[in-house]
C-alpha cells in the first residue's frame, strides 16, 4: 500500500527554500571559489565537467545586452514559485551586480540571447539555451516500484490533459487509441469543447500507472513531465523520440535502450506493447538501462556541483568572470 500520489510534496520544498534563504549571500559567495576548487579534485571530475559543458553549450564569448537584469534585482514578479527558488537557490552564490537573462516557463524556443531556462529545443542550434535544473520539485519524482515487470498488465496507460494550440499531438493520440485494448487513455483535464467527454477520467496516483507494463510518456508543451518516475520503475516507458529536452538531458537517450521508441503518429503502439509483452527479458534490460540513467541525477551534492558549475561557466563566457576560483 502507498499513501499520496507518489508526487513530490510541496510543502517540504517550500520549507527546504525558506530555509536556504535564511543563509547569508555573503557567507555562499566567500564559499564558491573553495567549492569549485574541490570539485575538480573529485575522481568523477570528467563526468561533471561533460555535464556542465552539454548544459552550457557556450564555448565562444558573447556579449550581454546592457539592460539584461542584474542578480539582485531578481524577484518573484512574473514567474512561478518555483522557478524563483530553484534559480534563486545558485545564484545567490554569485555577485549580485552579475547580469543574466533567465526565461522561466516552458520554453520551446532558443532565445536571441544566451539565457537560462528549464527546457530547449534537442535539434539545431541551442547554444543560447543554458539549462538549469528548473521545476524540479514536479518534474524530478523518482518511485521505488515493487511491482515486477512479469507481474504487471499487458497493457499501456495515459493520463495527461491537452488542448488544441500546443498539445494537438496528444488529442490525436486520444483519437486512435481511446476505448482501445491495447491502452487505458484518459484525460484528467482539458478546456470546454476540446475533447469528447467521455475521454474525461478522474485523476489517479503514480502508484496507479505502476499496474501496467506500459506507461505513455507524451511530451506536452515541451517535455513528458512523467518520462523520470517512469523510468525509476520497473515500467516500460514509451514515446516517439524527444523533442525538447530540461537537465534530465533527454537528447542523450536511445531507443531500445532506456525507452520504447514509437512512430510519431504512434501507430506502431500495439506492435510494440506485443513484442516486449512477449520479450519479457528484453523489457527488463530496457528497465535496468534506465535505472542506471535514474542513478545519476540522485547525488544531491554533485548535482548542486554542476549547477553552480553551469551559472559560472555562463557567467564567464559572457565576459562578467575571468577565473573558476574567482
Amino acid at each position: 500500500m502507498h499513501l499520496g500520489s507518489g508526487k513530490n510534496m510541496k510543502l517540504p520544498y517550500y520549507l527546504g527554500c525558506l530555509l536556504r534563504e535564511a543563509i547569508p549571500g555573503g557567507w555562499l559567495r566567500w564559499r564558491l571559489g573553495r567549492v569549485l576548487a574541490r570539485a575538480q579534485r573529485r575522481k568523477d571530475w570528467d563526468y561533471i565537467q561533460q555535464r556542465v559543458d552539454y548544459y552550457c553549450r557556450l564555448n565562444e564569448p558573447v556579449a550581454l545586452p546592457e539592460d539584461a537584469p542584474r542578480l539582485g534585482e531578481h524577484t518573484r514578479k512574473g514567474m512561478g514559485s518555483v522557478y524563483y527558488f530553484d534559480t534563486q537557490e545558485f545564484i545567490r552564490w554569485f555577485d549580485p551586480m552579475l547580469r543574466w537573462r533567465l526565461f522561466p516557463g516552458d520554453v520551446t524556443f532558443v532565445p536571441e540571447v544566451p539565457g537560462i531556462v528549464k527546457s530547449r529545443p534537442i535539434g539545431g542550434d541551442n547554444t543560447r539555451s543554458v539549462l538549469l535544473n528548473l521545476d524540479k520539485v514536479r518534474h524530478f519524482t523518482f518511485l521505488k516500484d515493487r511491482i515486477p515487470f512479469r507481474e504487471k498488465l499487458d497493457r499501456a496507460i495515459f493520463r495527461g490533459d491537452v488542448n488544441r494550440t500546443r498539445k494537438m499531438h496528444r488529442i490525436r493520440f486520444m483519437e486512435r487509441y481511446f476505448g482501445s485494448a491495447v491502452c487505458d487513455c484518459g484525460i484528467i483535464s482539458a478546456p470546454q469543447d476540446e475533447c469528447p467527454p467521455e475521454w474525461t477520467r478522474p485523476k489517479i496516483s503514480l502508484w496507479d500507472h505502476l499496474k501496467y507494463k506500459f506507461i505513455m510518456t507524451i511530451e506536452g508543451n515541451d517535455v513528458a513531465s512523467n518520462l523520470k518516475w517512469v523510468m525509476s520503475s520497473n515500467s516500460l516507458a514509451v514515446m516517439p523520440r524527444p523533442r525538447f529536452e530540461t537537465w534530465f538531458m533527454e537528447g542523450t537517450l536511445e531507443p531500445g535502450v532506456h525507452y520504447v521508441e514509437i512512430r510519431d503518429d504512434f501507430s506502431d503502439l500495439p506492435e510494440k506493447v506485443a513484442y516486449y509483452s512477449a520479450h519479457p527479458e528484453e523489457a527488463r534490460r530496457i528497465i535496468e538501462n534506465a535505472h542506471a540513467y535514474i542513478a545519476q541525477f540522485r547525488d544531491k551534492r554533485r548535482e548542486r556541483i554542476i549547477s553552480l558549475l553551469v551559472l559560472e561557466k555562463y557567467f564567464r563566457m559572457t565576459g562578467q568572470r575571468t577565473e573558476r576560483h574567482e
